[in-house]
């Protein structure tokens, strides 16, 4: 049986943005796990605009085709990690859109968050997203990565240079997400 495929996306495109480094650093401790064939999506790259469908995600009649592109790359995935920063108390739109653009594509699916801001780390970024996929019907994973004060993460060569908090919570959600990916496989199956 093929790995399951793990999409980290990365839901940040302003310019300067750390998401980036940040989920090449979670792909690393992804692929050196060895649970999953690990795919790095960057919402910057997709380039999706403002949700344009003139049928609701539910009919699954799309007529655009970066709608098609999108609906075929999720569909694909197995399990999910988004690396979100924290906008205002929250997710950023951009990620919220990709969302929104898709209904079965995400569901009976398992989702994880590695989040970087201030403070907080990015978990009020989290905590909003908690429902938004839990409303797709995926299901999110307790273990997560938060990335308090970030800058401090990031090496002079633009690289994550990761405490052990990271890595232990990095490896815990892709532990959790490999057993929550077998145990909802034939869900999916049977919905196909």
């Amino acid at each position: 049986m093929d790995k399951p495929v793990l999409q980290i996306i990365v839901a940040s495109t302003r310019p300067g943005r750390a998401g980036r480094e940040v989920a090449e650093w979670f792909r690393s401790r992804a692929v050196a796990a060895g649970q999953f064939d690990v795919e790095l999506v960057d919402l910057a790259e997709v380039g999706l605009p403002f949700l344009d469908e003139p049928n609701h995600p539910k009919l699954k009649q799309y007529v655009n085709a970066h709608t098609k592109e999108w609906s075929a790359t999720v569909d694909r995935g197995d399990a999910f990690v988004f690396v979100t920063p924290e906008y205002n108390h929250s997710f950023t739109a951009v990620l919220k859109n990709a969302l929104d653009y898709l209904h079965h594509e995400w569901q009976h699916k398992a989702a994880g968050f590695v989040s970087y801001g201030g403070i907080s780390g990015g978990t009020r970024a989290v905590n909003g997203l908690r429902q938004v996929v839990s409303t797709l019907k995926m299901i999110p994973v307790v273990e997560a990565v938060n990335i308090p004060f970030y800058q401090q993460f990031i090496a002079e060569d633009g690289t994550v240079a990761p405490n052990d908090v990271m890595i232990a919570a990095a490896d815990a959600m892709l532990a959790e997400l490999a057993k929550l990916t077998g145990a909802l496989r034939p869900m999916r199956l049977a919905s196909a």
